[in-house]
């Protein structure tokens, strides 16, 4: 699984909103949205692509947890976290090396200079069994 973070402040930028940061322009937001699809055709092309998802902006976000065996819900944002999971990409792919590569190439995705900056993926192998999660 290949795991992209962002922010409120991202997503809100992203919508031409100022939030610290500059807004995002319309042409910046194209080129992202023509990179993203060129990049997941390729892994459909390539027969990698299991799944992608982009997720809704963190106002949208419901936390559930729980204070003395009682339900707690608490709706986003939160001002404690910094970023969150953006979205996501499942790949078959022949290793673990190939995944990284192919996460490498989100790298090129083009954005505003300070979102670029602060970019990154995560890769992480999924467990199909208790037996392959190696704790």
């Amino acid at each position: 699984m290949i795991l992209t973070y962002g922010s409120q402040q991202d997503y809100d930028g992203m919508a031409g909103q100022a939030s610290g940061q500059p807004a995002w322009s319309a042409q910046d937001f194209a080129a992202m949205g023509a990179f993203m699809e060129a990049f997941n055709k390729d892994l459909e092309e390539s027969g990698e692509l299991v799944e992608t998802r982009g997720l809704a902006a963190p106002v949208h976000t419901r936390r559930i947890g729980s204070h003395n065996g009682t339900p707690v819900v608490t709706d986003g944002p939160y001002a404690e976290t910094q970023e969150v999971l953006a979205g996501y990409w499942i790949v078959e792919c022949d290793s673990f090396d190939r995944a990284t590569e192919i996460a490498a190439r989100l790298g090129d995705c083009p954005a505003p200079d300070h979102v670029a900056a602060r970019a990154y993926a995560d890769i992480r192998p999924i467990a199909e069994s208790h037996a392959e999660m190696d704790l």
